[in-house]
């Protein structure tokens, strides 16, 4: 077996922060599989508490569009107007978006 087969899958981790209503991206680690995973991203990414909630996800999962295609990827979407924020009112009780 070669080295790169005997590697550990590649992890992506992402923590919300406490207050946070995202998951933010922090960083990478390898790990043989997702209970090792989150246990290691707790262990590296939340030493000092800052973390409510962690999301690992095999790199090779992650599906995402090339930046270079930026252009096109996103043009349908320029003629749906109607999708702007500008046609409606949000509600004083929505105040994150």
């Amino acid at each position: 077996m070669s080295q790169h087969e005997t590697e550990w899958p590649l992890w992506e981790v992402f923590i919300r922060a406490r207050g946070g209503l995202d998951h933010r991206h922090c960083g990478s680690l390898r790990a043989p599989d997702a209970e090792m995973a989150l246990m290691n991203a707790r262990d590296a990414y939340t030493r000092r508490g800052e973390g409510h909630s962690i999301w690992v996800v095999k790199a090779s999962d992650i599906v995402a569009s090339n930046p270079d295609d930026k252009g096109s990827f996103y043009d349908p979407a320029d003629d749906k107007v109607y999708r702007h924020p500008s046609f409606y009112q949000l509600p004083d009780e929505v105040d994150h978006m």
